[in-house]
């Protein structure tokens, strides 16, 4: 796996982070991206500290310029991109009749728009050199959403029927699609709603990011198009 590219969104802490650590390990370069500046400088120092190759772009995936200019970042910087991780996401909790309007519509821009945007401006990229793989993290929410997911929940379902169809869309053209879609992970997003989650019901951001690395291999290539679910 040496030489290869990966672009990490939502790459400035919890499951963004873990999993550019995880691919720095395998000597991945790592496109790191995120909203705010300061939480990806300490991504890049924790692979740096480590010998892997880390540059960060400051990036709001519900942005499509935005995107596009880190899709050019990748490449001007390292000449092409092997993996896309869709990480990025917001995860309102509120029942239906007090949801916030203006939460929601970030909301889709993020987990809805943004992995639309990004998978988008990287196939051409893909397609040129002769296939590459996208994980998309969707959530258990998805399926089985806890009271004031609701809208969450269909968010991931967008990003599950995508990954579905990209899949069959993607495999004359070497490009593998997969979903990962992990329970309660121990992160801010789910602490902030849940304070008091029960620890030993948590997995944490690093089992998520072993599994993201895992169907990378090419043992994996027939279960391209699945979402599968990881639960503690």
């Amino acid at each position: 796996m040496n030489d290869k590219t990966a672009i990490v969104t939502g790459a400035g802490r919890g499951i963004g982070r873990a999993i550019c650590q995880k691919f720095a390990e395998s000597n991945i370069n790592i496109i790191a991206a995120a909203r705010t500046a300061e939480e990806l400088t300490e991504t890049k120092r924790l692979i740096d500290q480590h010998g892997g190759s880390c540059e960060t772009v400051t990036t709001d995936m519900g942005i499509a310029s935005d995107v596009d200019a880190m899709i050019k970042f990748a490449i001007d910087r390292f000449g092409g991109v092997d993996y896309l991780i869709n990480n990025a996401g917001m995860a309102p909790c509120s029942k239906i009749d007090n949801f916030d309007l203006n939460t929601f519509d970030q909301m889709i821009a993020v987990n809805v728009s943004g992995v639309f945007y990004a998978s988008r401006a990287i196939w051409p990229i893909l397609k040129s050199r002769g296939g590459g793989i996208i994980i998309n993290i969707s959530s258990m929410a998805a399926i089985d959403p806890f009271p004031g997911f609701a809208a969450y929940g269909a968010s991931k379902r967008f990003v599950e029927g995508l990954t579905h169809a990209l899949a069959k869309e993607g495999a004359e053209h070497g490009i593998r699609v997969y979903g990962i879609g992990p329970g309660a992970v121990d992160t801010r997003m789910l602490r902030t709603p849940f304070p008091d989650f029960p620890a030993e019901q948590c997995l944490s951001p690093s089992d998520i990011a072993e599994m993201v690395h895992q169907v990378t291999h090419p043992a994996h290539r027939h279960t391209a198009g699945q979402t599968i679910y990881v639960n503690a």
